[in-house]
């Protein structure tokens, strides 16, 4: 980048000869005091006279670039991420945790993982086949090393709430279109992962995804209390049915289950709590689910009460290869599995890199989507249903000090086993045992601490998960996401067409200007008004700015003035430091906002814009059309050329033209301000070509 400007070149002859800049200075007609300012680079348009590329082709780009320098180990790690984990290995220092963590979490998983089968429409054993080839799978491609992947309530109750319409009336169909969509789940997982499309999420609120989780885990509740309460209740992810079907059903009630399902719950939860509180305890957490399993089923065992329904006959084996059927229905499950892949980033991602920092290594969440991805199609080649990390098995992994994917490898073969040995002994489990882990597992869920943090710090936010678990609970899951991701883009949209403006002043004893809302002591000059744009300026906003500029112009504040006693606005500064993008809409904004100014004999001034920005205005005219005079590098250099003018506008100098003569002969001189004695020393001039 060169840069070429008469007025820098003036500057360098002028500060030459005058040393420290003690030299006399050209003075305007009735001021006495010198006027010198630090200059502004202006690039030379005529060397970047190829415009900006596009910002794909700088990706593509980027990304054939980095082809370019990958090695084959570089190309291993990228297909097989866990080849990173397998080359540094440290077989005594590792494996130990490795495979106790695989442990802990195996025997925690498989109570689980019937329960949320359950919880999903499907029988139990389809909760076993979705914890186990997809767990080998995510050990290959994923990328996270304490991420505990395998069915979980959300996307359960996801699957019960979408297949619930469509195959009612059929176990068989059910259960063909829950694998279908995994199927779906996976392929879309794969292209947002290829795609690197994984940044989509950010536009999410965190306080929609706690609005949402939060009463999705009620609603996942109170769909358990059946099992509870010894009598069938209305399938539905709505509230207001389930309560009725409650109330409704209660001359059914029946006490042995809800005996047995409440003491399990209380059990569950004493463990879990105790796990989480003292750190020589935390084996209770992972143990609470198979506690209550083999509590229950002794109890059945040994009593035989029969009013408490079992889990029944559970096929013995490993899941066999089949492709996936019903295809007719891909169209109609499409929202549902594209609802899950969201759940999925939200809920894998976020704490697969939360974990990541922890324990210090490298992850990308777009690989990591993409590992979800093959996990989940290969899983649906083996009849499992849509899986995603879980946050409490990952917590119970991490806390059992895993290192690497082998910990997942485990848990994969204590599920294997379970399939090949111990289903004849699953068919005795009562079925308010699975519902109590379950209503155990979501209870966490239930974010009642973070509505009371936003409460008191956010209330915007506050609104905001207010509207999306309201909506959740009274008008099912899908339209409560919809609600929640539209207000949370609406706010995204509304700040970015309504950014910030501050109007600035001078602090006391400084050259410092700040906002003068949150410093009151801060003060202006008559005639000048300075304002601070603290966003990029596009098509979206542009008119607001506008809207704001107007105001300010005529909102003055005769109280925080100092200065000679003018009338009116002669010059509006920009400070536009924060800017850093300015688009052509923007730009022909400004022309006009120029145009307006000059009809009412108002200067623009410009300061401190960074090189793209600047370089986006010289291409466009504006430099030319508002003068390179009124560029500068910092607000008080404008406020001090701007401060001269209107002292002589006092004096009877009132053209605004002879204003902008005199300020191209003098914008190249150093600023010497007599209220504090500050000099400024000789610029640093562009070496650069």
């Amino acid at each position: 980048m060169s840069y070429a400007s008469l007025s820098v070149k003036d500057l360098t002859s002028l500060v030459s000869r005058s040393g420290t800049g003690s030299s006399s200075s050209a003075k305007p007609p009735g001021q006495t005091r010198p006027v010198k300012v630090i200059p502004l680079q202006h690039p030379d348009t005529s060397n970047e006279a190829r415009p900006p590329s596009i910002p794909f082709d700088d990706i593509f780009s980027g990304w054939t670039a980095k082809i370019k320098r990958m090695s084959l180990v570089d190309w291993i790690d990228t297909l097989f991420p866990c080849s990173r984990w397998i080359r540094t290995y440290r077989w005594n220092e590792y494996f130990k945790l490795d495979l106790m963590a695989g442990i802990t979490v195996g025997i925690m998983l498989v109570p689980q993982a019937m329960s949320y089968a359950k919880l999903a429409g499907l029988p139990p054993i389809y909760g076993l086949y979705s914890s186990f080839v997809p767990i080998f799978v995510y050990a290959i491609f994923g990328s996270s090393r304490q991420l505990a992947i395998g069915p979980v309530a959300l996307v359960s109750l996801l699957v019960s709430n979408a297949l619930g319409d469509i195959a009612d009336s059929s176990e068989e169909l059910h259960i063909e279109l829950a694998i279908m969509l995994a199927l779906l789940v996976g392929i879309l997982e794969c292209i947002m992962g290829l795609l690197r499309l994984g940044w989509l999420i950010r536009f999410i609120s965190h306080s929609v995804i706690s609005g949402f989780t939060s009463a999705s885990a009620i609603v996942i509740g109170l769909s358990q209390v059946k099992y509870f309460l010894g009598y069938s209740i209305a399938r539905s992810s709505k509230i207001v049915p389930i309560v009725e079907s409650i109330i409704a059903g209660a001359d059914k009630f029946q006490w042995p289950p809800f005996l047995m399902g409440s003491l399990i719950l209380v059990i569950l939860q004493v463990m879990k709590h105790v796990g989480k509180a003292r750190k020589d305890l935390q084996f209770l957490r992972a143990a609470a689910p198979l506690t209550g399993i083999v509590l229950g089923t002794t109890i059945a065992k040994v009593f035989h009460p029969p009013s408490i329904s079992l889990v029944g006959e559970i096929p013995q084996g490993l899941p066999t290869f089949s492709f996936p059927r019903s295809f007719d229905h891909a169209k109609t499950l499409f929202p549902t599995s594209a609802l899950i892949t969201g759940v999925a980033i939200l809920e894998s991602v976020g704490i697969a890199k939360a974990l990541a920092a922890k324990n210090r290594y490298e992850l990308d969440s777009n690989s990591e989507l993409f590992g979800l991805g093959v996990a989940n199609i290969f899983g649906s080649l083996f009849s499992a249903y849509p899986t995603t990390g879980s946050f409490s098995r990952s917590a119970v992994n991490s806390e059992s000090e895993a290192k690497t994917g082998l910990s997942g490898l485990v848990t994969g073969i204590i599920i294997g086993c379970s399939l090949l040995f111990l289903t004849p002994v699953f068919k005795y489990i009562p079925q308010c045992a699975l519902a109590a882990i379950v209503i155990s597992a979501v209870s966490g869920l239930v974010d009642y601490e973070g509505a009371i943090f936003l409460w008191r710090v956010d209330k915007r936010d506050f609104t905001l998960w207010t509207i999306t678990s309201t909506t959740t609970l009274f008008f099912g899951i899908e339209i409560g996401v919809l609600i929640g991701v539209g207000f949370s883009l609406a706010f995204v949209i509304h700040e970015s067409a309504n950014p910030h403006i501050a109007v600035l002043g001078r602090l006391p004893g400084t050259t410092v200007y700040r906002n003068m809302k949150q410093y009151p002591e801060a003060y202006t000059y008559n005639g000048i008004v300075i304002v601070r744009i603290d966003a990029p300026i596009y098509f979206a906003n542009i008119s607001y700015i506008k809207e704001r500029l107007r105001e300010y112009e005529v909102a003055i504040d005769k109280h925080t003035n100092k200065g000679p006693d003018v009338e009116r606005v002669y010059f509006v500064i920009l400070e536009m430091s924060p800017v850093t993008y300015i688009d052509s809409s923007a730009v022909e904004a400004l022309k006009e906002l120029n145009e307006e100014y000059k009809t009412r004999d108002i200067q623009l001034a410009i300061s401190n814009p960074n090189k793209e920005v600047l370089l986006t205005l010289a291409r466009s005219g504006i430099v030319e059309l508002i003068g390179k005079e009124w560029f500068f590098v910092r607000v008080h250099d404008a406020v001090q050329v701007c401060l001269h003018y209107v002292e002589s506008s006092s004096q009877n100098l009132t053209n605004v033209e002879q204003s902008r003569n005199y300020g191209a002969k003098n914008s190249s001189y150093t600023e010497v301000e007599s209220e504090t004695n500050l000099v400024l020393k000789q610029p640093l001039l562009p070496t650069e070509k």
